[in-house]
């Protein structure tokens, strides 16, 4: 089965303080739509102006990444600029330019609409509840969000919820969302307002997964070396609705598994500028990192 991801597309420029990398490829759905393309053929919703580089094009179609979805329209592409410190779980935002994605209104096209497995990557929640409209009968829609969302769009949020099977978030948007400083008050919380499935990313402390099946625990993958976070989080989801979307049986008995190999995703993509590692690794390395972490975990 594939997987339909809808987001954000846009050109990142991204400073630490060993390097500077200018208008590289990003947004959620570029993060996920590659990552999620290691397992399972990708449908990919986006809009970006003329200036997007042809080369960007070229590599999401190496990864065979279906593009009908992607409207290019006059104007400049959405572009962010932001600056890590030393400790990478800080980093501030230097420019934001929506660009076309100012008045971005995803319409799906037919071939789309069927899809089973649904990623609603980070975008306002409205947009993402305008996507879930036009779909038929998903078999698993995920929402991912962020703060943003939370301070000016809470009521579309909340509106959204209802109807996805999973959420997706980080734990300092749990606890802004329910006003709760421990983490499994919060998951209980945000139950209640729709999700059965509930993810809380924690960083380079793993994720955890709330279900009626109780509670699951992955850890991230250990680095020595972190060079870009940008887009780990949704190189982990995507991952996960990638391997989720060509799992047999319920989502139940593979959603754990899924989170693993989301997990070791996400680290290659924190070891490079953008999408520079995650675009040039291959499934068996996936898998080898995916046996080390095992390893890792066992008792």
């Amino acid at each position: 089965m594939s997987v339909l991801i809808v987001g954000s597309t846009a050109l990142d420029s991204i400073k630490t303080p060993k390097a500077e990398n200018p208008r590289l490829l990003g947004g959620s759905a570029s993060h996920a739509a590659v990552a999620a393309s290691f397992f399972a053929p990708v449908k990919m919703v986006g809009i970006v102006g003329r200036d997007f580089p042809k080369r960007y094009i070229d590599l999401y179609k190496s990864r065979g990444i279906d593009l009908e979805g992607l409207q290019i329209a006059d104007g400049k592409t959405f572009h962010w600029s932001g600056e890590y410190e030393v400790n990478m779980n800080n980093r501030q935002t230097l420019e934001t330019e929506l660009g076309v994605f100012e008045t971005f209104s995803p319409s799906l096209p037919q071939s789309y609409r069927g899809s089973d497995f649904v990623l609603l990557a980070n975008i306002a929640p409205s947009l993402q509840h305008h996507v879930l409209d036009q779909m038929t009968r998903p078999k698993f829609v995920v929402a991912d969000t962020m703060d943003l969302w939370l301070n000016i769009a809470l009521p579309d949020l909340l509106k959204l919820l209802k109807t996805v099977d999973g959420f997706v978030l980080n734990d300092s948007e749990a606890h802004q969302l329910t006003k709760e400083t421990n983490i499994l008050s919060a998951l209980k919380k945000i139950h209640k307002l729709g999700p059965k499935f509930v993810i809380i990313k924690r960083g380079e402390h793993g994720a955890m997964l709330s279900t009626k099946e109780g509670l699951f625990v992955s850890p991230a993958y250990p680095l020595s070396k972190v060079v870009d976070p940008t887009g780990a989080g949704d190189s982990f989801v995507g991952a996960m609705m990638g391997y989720l979307s060509t799992s047999r049986g319920p989502v139940e008995k593979n959603i754990r598994k899924a989170m693993i190999y989301g997990s070791v995703v996400a680290s290659y993509c924190c070891e490079g500028f953008g999408l520079k590692v995650t675009s040039r690794i291959t499934r068996q390395a996936i898998d080898e990192r995916v046996k080390r972490l095992q390893l890792l975990t066992r008792f």
